[in-house]
């Protein structure tokens, strides 16, 4: 089950051309062109340094993993930053997709890219990573590893404690996409992990009846205990047809927002790499930071949540 040793290094590009997804829907090999961005979401001082803690970078440069089940089309940093500028944003946390495996190649150039200063990495380990590796990751910007219950991976939910007590030492967290009945059946297994855990996409929770799932619990009684942090990100997964306001998922990150405002970041889930195994349409991903302070009114907690608890999570200077 294990793979091969996780890629840390900067790779030589090749030249190749790329387009995104930003606002549009993807169609054929590459996506099409971003529109045009508007004034943006956020402006003014206050929001300076507003982070996107949830994106995903897919460069034609680095191959795909043999047997990844999703090839989205191109979605480079150049791309990523069309956005940013209608958002209204600066920093950001680029997680390693479920495409690329361990070869976390690609997120790792793209923090490099965007900027130390403004940007952090969530990669992908397996058993073969050392703690050499995990301090040369740290020094290029990691501070997290994912674990992608969802999708194909090289690491399972047994190897959690193994990864676990290798990223302790450097402050790392784990990061965990799974589904709420997932989270419910391994809450032993969460609870006595050494590191943080950081739940992806509201916990994947069901809008309706959300907060009476068992792992509505599991997930509240971690925040509440300073153990843990939740990405209010990728309502549009489970209530894509709702969009834009996404009432289903309001509520349930409604009900977080009212128990540790302070154990929570948002994250837009650009380019929504799924869309292209579900058929959906792309989201609009000013919409979905609109969505943000549509579910917390307050301007000082939406403050909280898109600056001051991004930089507790993820070491950015205030």
């Amino acid at each position: 089950m294990w793979q091969r040793k996780p890629s840390v290094g900067p790779m030589r590009p090749r030249p190749a051309r790329c387009r995104s997804m930003t606002d549009a829907v993807a169609t054929g090999k590459h996506a099409s062109p971003a529109l045009p961005s508007p004034l943006p979401v956020l402006s003014g001082q206050q929001w300076a340094g507003a982070c996107d803690c949830h994106i995903h970078i897919n460069d034609p440069r680095y191959p795909y993993a043999a047997g990844a089940d999703l090839h989205p089309p191109a979605a480079t940093v150049a791309d990523y930053r069309q956005l940013q500028a209608r958002l209204g944003t600066r920093r950001v946390v680029v997680v390693q997709p479920s495409s690329y495996g361990t070869d976390n190649r690609c997120t790792l150039d793209a923090v490099a890219e965007l900027g130390l200063d403004v940007a952090r990495a969530v990669v992908v380990v397996d058993a073969s990573t050392s703690a050499d590796d995990v301090a040369a990751m740290h020094q290029r910007g990691a501070r997290g590893v994912r674990f992608n219950l969802l999708r194909p991976s090289p690491v399972a939910a047994g190897h959690m404690h193994a990864v676990a007590r290798l990223i302790a030492p450097w402050g790392w967290h784990l990061q965990l996409h799974a589904s709420a009945d997932q989270i419910a059946a391994l809450a032993p297994a969460i609870r006595d992990l050494p590191v943080p855990v950081v739940f992806d996409h509201l916990a994947r929770l069901p809008g309706h009846g959300g907060s009476t799932h068992p792992a509505f619990d599991v997930v509240a009684q971690l925040l509440q205990q300073q153990r843990a942090w939740l990405k209010l990100s990728g309502a549009e997964l489970d209530g894509a047809a709702e969009a834009p306001g996404y009432a289903s998922a309001a509520r349930v990150a409604q009900r977080f927002i009212a128990l540790s405002p302070d154990r929570l970041v948002w994250g837009s889930n650009w380019p929504h790499p799924a869309i292209h195994k579900t058929g959906d349409a792309a989201p609009d991903d000013a919409a979905l930071l609109r969505w943000l302070s549509a579910c917390v009114p307050d301007s000082a907690v939406q403050r909280q949540i898109l600056l001051d608890n991004a930089c507790n999570l993820y070491g950015f200077s205030v």
